[in-house]
Formats: structure tokens, sequence, C-alpha cells
């Protein structure tokens, strides 16, 4: 089974990284195996200078991949940015029950937005919108809620996504 993808978004500081922290302490907590997928559109640069991941990198490596015991974390080059279902095919688990991306905001895949006061700080394509969560009520026809409820919003996945049993 493909692992499904809901996608987060909503302006810088809107909380959506917190809540997603939230989210996937209750939905590991009713046994879902979560993987995260982060949209950086400014760019990053997570290797540190003078390790030797960096070091192979700054040398010309393409890839680099870095392996210890519980742990495994690959840098490599792309020509582009990748969508996120392309992401998902090449590099998450396949027992993965649940992909959480936090951008792509105008892929169609479910998402939820969030916001601080109104759905106009952001401009999104409502196409596959399932919630919203903010500071304060806002009338839309999806569930509306509080950015601090983390629970009621993962029952909400919970319901919409339910695990996969295994026969």
């Amino acid at each position: 089974m493909t692992s499904p993808i809901v996608c987060f978004v909503g302006r810088s500081n809107s909380g959506k990284t917190t809540l997603i922290e939230r989210l996937i302490l209750e939905l590991t907590g009713e046994g879902y195996r979560v993987a995260t997928i982060k949209h950086a559109g400014h760019g990053f640069d997570l290797d540190t200078e003078g390790k030797d991941s960096w070091r192979h990198k700054r040398a010309g490596a393409s890839q680099v991949v870095i392996l210890s015991k519980g742990s495994l974390a690959m840098f490599t080059d792309v020509a582009e940015e990748l969508p996120v279902e392309e992401i998902r095919a090449r590099f998450i688990n396949r027992d993965i029950d649940l992909i959480i991306a936090e951008g792509w905001k105008s892929q169609g895949f479910p998402k939820v937005v969030v916001v601080r006061e109104e759905l106009q700080e952001v401009e999104v394509s409502l196409e596959g919108l399932i919630a919203v969560a903010s500071i304060k009520p806002i009338n839309v026809n999806v569930p509306w809620f509080d950015r601090d409820d983390a629970h009621g919003l993962a029952q909400l996945l919970i319901t919409r996504f339910p695990l996969q049993v295994d026969t």
C-alpha cells in the first residue's frame, strides 16, 4: 500500500511545526508510523562544515550517505525540486502509515491549512482541504480546530486514514 500524504500549509510562524510535532506524538501514541517531509522554500544546509560528510560533498560527491547503529542520513544533489509523491516513492519506507508534508500548498493532496486568524493569510488551493487550524474560530466548510487541539485533529486524521491491518 502507498502511504497517504497530508500536507500542512500556512505562512512562516503560523504554528505549523508545533502542531505537526504534537500530531506526531498523538498519532504514534495510537500506533501510527509517521514520516514527515519538510519543504524548505529558501533552501537549507544540514551538513556541518568540517565533518566528513561535508568534506565528501565539497570534494564533489553527488551523494553522501551516513549510517550509524540507529540512523541513516543522506545528502544528494537534485536538479530541481521534487514532487512530494516522488520523494515518497524514492525515500520513504513502505511500512509508514501516514506522511505529514509541511508545504506543497498547490498540490491536490489532502491538506490542513494552519493560520493565525484568517484563512486569507495564505494563498492556497482549496482543492483537497480537509481542515483548518487557527487561534480563533473560522467559518469554513471543513472542520475547524484550535491550533492547540492536536488531539482533535489527530482523531480526524485517524478516521480519514485508518491503520491498515495486515492480513
